[in-house]
C-alpha cells in the first residue's frame, strides 16, 4: 500500500491546498490572513499556468490593436516576455509551505506527495482542469498543440487548424487570423459558442469571416492524417481539410484522476468534486473544492468568488454559498459577448413566459453594440447576452443587479456614468416592470380609480 512506504509525519496541517492556479493562490492568501499553517502542492514551474494565461492575452490584446489601427501586426505578438518572477515566492514568505509535486489522498484526512505524508485538518482540491483531447483515429500519429503553446511558437504558423467552437476556440481563431494567420475553425457542434444568445452569436460569426477565418460547423472529424509536410483532417461528409498545424481546443475537464478521490470518500461527477452551496464535498466534510475542478454547474468559476465562500466557510464556521447567479461567460473576441443566466430559448424552454429588451450599445471601433435582456413578468432580469467591445463590464453591473434579485426600475436607478453602455442597459432596463393586472374586475376598479383622479 502506498500509504506503507511513504515518509510519516506527525505533524497535522490546518489547510492542505492542491493546486497552484488562481483558485488555489486565492484559497492560500485567505488562509495566511486567517493565521492558518498551509501546505500547497503543485508539481507544474511555479506560476506555470498564470504565465501562460498573460503570454496568450498579450498576443490577444496585440491582435486587436492591430486590427483597431489597421496596422498588420507581427509576429510573435506577445513582443514583452512574461517575467520570470517566482509567483509563489511572496506567500512562501508569509509562511506557505510548497511541495513541489503531485499530491493524492490516502485517506479521509491524509495525503501522500513524494513519499511524504500530509495529515490534514481541512483540504482544498484547486487541482484545475485539462484539456479535452479526443479520441479521434489518427490523431496519436500526428503532432498537434494545445491553445497556451502558440504564443511561445519560434516561427509563425502558416494554417492553423483549430479544433473546437467553444469560447477559447473562438478568441483564438480571432487571434491568429489578425495576425496574418490562415484560420480554419472547426466546430463538431451545430454551431460555434453553443449557449449564448443566437442572434448575438451570428453577427460575431461574421467578424471571424472578415477577420479571415474560415469556418467548418457542425463537422465532426472522421480521421487525421499526414498530408505533405503537414496535416489534413477529414470530415463527416467526405471534405478534407489541410493545414500547418492542428491546434486542440475542445474544452478543459476537471483534473480529477491522479487524486485518488475514493481513498478519501470523496464524490465525483464527470464535471468535477460533487459540492454543496458552500463548495465543501459532499462526501467528506473536511475538503472543499474551489475552481473548474468544483461541479457547481457554473461554465466559467470566479476564483476570487469561490475563494470568499470557503474562507467563510471553511476557516471562519459561517454559513457561506455561492448564491444562484454564476460569474458571466466571456468570449474576448472583437467585439466581445458576454452571456449571463439564461437565454431567451432556455427561459422558455423552462416554462418562462419572458420580458425581452433589445437595447443598442454606443458605437465603439467595431461599431454598435447590443444587449438582449431576458426578464420574467416580474421585471427581474432572468438572463442578458451583449455583443459589444464593453461587453464584460457591463455583464459584470448586471450580474451584480441580479444577485440582489433587482427589478428593471432599481436598476435603471444605479449610479452610473453618462454615454457608456452601462447607462444605455441600466436606462432601458427600466422599461421591465411587474406584471398589470388583467382580470376584468381589477381593470374596472382601475379605471373608476383612474376617473376619480
Amino acid at each position: 500500500m502506498a500509504e506503507s512506504k511513504a515518509t510519516r509525519s506527525d505533524a497535522t496541517w490546518d489547510v492542505a491546498i492542491i493546486g497552484g492556479g488562481a483558485a488555489g493562490l486565492a484559497v492560500a492568501a485567505r488562509c495566511l490572513e486567517a493565521g492558518r499553517r498551509a501546505v500547497l502542492f503543485e508539481r507544474e514551474a511555479s506560476g506555470t499556468s498564470l504565465k501562460q494565461s498573460g503570454a496568450a492575452d498579450a498576443q490577444r490584446q496585440a491582435a486587436h490593436r492591430a486590427a483597431l489601427s489597421g496596422q498588420p501586426a507581427r509576429w510573435p505578438a506577445a513582443a514583452s516576455p512574461v517575467a520570470e518572477e517566482d509567483i509563489l515566492a511572496p506567500f512562501q514568505a508569509r509562511g506557505l509551505v510548497v511541495v513541489p509535486a503531485s499530491a493524492h489522498f490516502i485517506a479521509p484526512d491524509c495525503l501522500e506527495a513524494a513519499g511524504r505524508t500530509y495529515p490534514f485538518r481541512h483540504a482544498v482540491i484547486a487541482a484545475g482542469s485539462a484539456p479535452v483531447v479526443p479520441d479521434t483515429y489518427g490523431l496519436a500519429a500526428v503532432p498537434w498543440l494545445l491553445p497556451e503553446a502558440l504564443p511561445w511558437l519560434e516561427e509563425a504558423p502558416e494554417h492553423l487548424l483549430i479544433l473546437g467552437g467553444g469560447p477559447e476556440a473562438v478568441e483564438l481563431a480571432q487571434t491568429q487570423a489578425l495576425l496574418g494567420r490562415r484560420v480554419s475553425l472547426v466546430q463538431p457542434q451545430p454551431n460555434i459558442l453553443p449557449g449564448h444568445e443566437m442572434e448575438l452569436v451570428v453577427p460575431l460569426r461574421e467578424a471571424l469571416r472578415q477577420a479571415g477565418v474560415t469556418l467548418h460547423e457542425n463537422s465532426r472529424v472522421l480521421t487525421v492524417e499526414h498530408a505533405g509536410a503537414g496535416l489534413a483532417l477529414r470530415l463527416e461528409g467526405g471534405a478534407r481539410v489541410e493545414g500547418s498545424h492542428l491546434v486542440l481546443a475542445l474544452g478543459r475537464a476537471p483534473r480529477l484522476s491522479p487524486l485518488d478521490l475514493p481513498a478519501a470518500g470523496i464524490e465525483a461527477t464527470p464535471a468535477g468534486v460533487r459540492v454543496r452551496e458552500d463548495l465543501r464535498s459532499t462526501g467528506n466534510r473536511r475538503v472543499w473544492a474551489v475552481g473548474s475542478v468544483a461541479d457547481t454547474g457554473a461554465a466559467d468559476p470566479a476564483p476570487g468568488q469561490h475563494a470568499a465562500v470557503v474562507a467563510e466557510a471553511m476557516l471562519h464556521g459561517l454559513q457561506s454559498h455561492l448564491g444562484p447567479v454564476a460569474a458571466p461567460r466571456l468570449v474576448r473576441s472583437l467585439p466581445a459577448l458576454a452571456q449571463l443566466g439564461l437565454t431567451e430559448a432556455e427561459a422558455r424552454a423552462n416554462g418562462q413566459d419572458p420580458q425581452v429588451l433589445r437595447v443598442p450599445l454606443p458605437g465603439g471601433a467595431t461599431g454598435p453594440g447590443v444587449a438582449k435582456l431576458v426578464a420574467d413578468r416580474h421585471g427581474r432580469l432572468l438572463g442578458a447576452g451583449l455583443l459589444a467591445e464593453q461587453a464584460g463590464e457591463v455583464a459584470a453591473l448586471l450580474a451584480l443587479a441580479m444577485s440582489r434579485n433587482m427589478a428593471g426600475p432599481e436598476i435603471a436607478a444605479l449610479p452610473v456614468p453618462r454615454g457608456t453602455a452601462a447607462e444605455a442597459v441600466a436606462r432601458a432596463a427600466g422599461s421591465l416592470r411587474g406584471a398589470e393586472f388583467t382580470s376584468s374586475p381589477m381593470r374596472r376598479i382601475l379605471g373608476l380609480l383612474h376617473r376619480w383622479q
